[in-house]
């Protein structure tokens, strides 16, 4: 008689992975990818306690998750919310299509009151090109 441990032994397998790239791409990255980018705040509990979690488990995939949270920002709370209309936006943007830096950072500060550190080396720049906006089915609009 021949029993089979297979499946168990490869669901434990499967949770076992599962946990371990979990830790290892961080909790705050993973549920809260919008946050990415910020560069200082206030630190989000839920997102501290998940990734210490990971440290008693795993030293090494928790102190890696926690890294990338504070890496990327993801661990820190949202701010106030703060917007700006996007006709005002559209003055940064030059006939080239280009965004000034400086002009941008004046209106933000001339409307929300807040002065944010547009040359800062941690922020996150993200590029798109025409192909992209067209997925989203965009046109461009500078």
């Amino acid at each position: 008689m021949v029993t089979r441990s297979f499946p168990r032994s490869r669901l434990l397998g499967g949770v076992l992975t599962l946990t371990l790239v979990t830790q290892l791409s961080a909790c705050g990255t993973l549920f809260y990818p919008d946050r990415r980018g910020q560069i200082e705040g206030r630190i989000d509990p839920a997102i501290a306690v998940l990734d210490a979690v990971g440290l008693l488990f795993y030293v090494i995939p928790g102190l890696i998750a926690f890294g990338i949270d504070f890496a990327t920002g993801a661990i820190y709370l949202p701010g106030d919310e703060y917007s700006v209309a996007p006709q005002k936006l559209q003055e940064a943007i030059g006939a080239d299509g280009q965004i000034d830096q400086a002009r941008l950072k004046a209106i933000i500060e001339a409307e929300t009151g807040r002065s944010l550190p547009l040359d800062d080396p941690r922020l996150i720049r993200h590029q798109g090109s025409l192909d992209q906006l067209a997925a989203f089915g965009l046109r461009p609009a500078a």
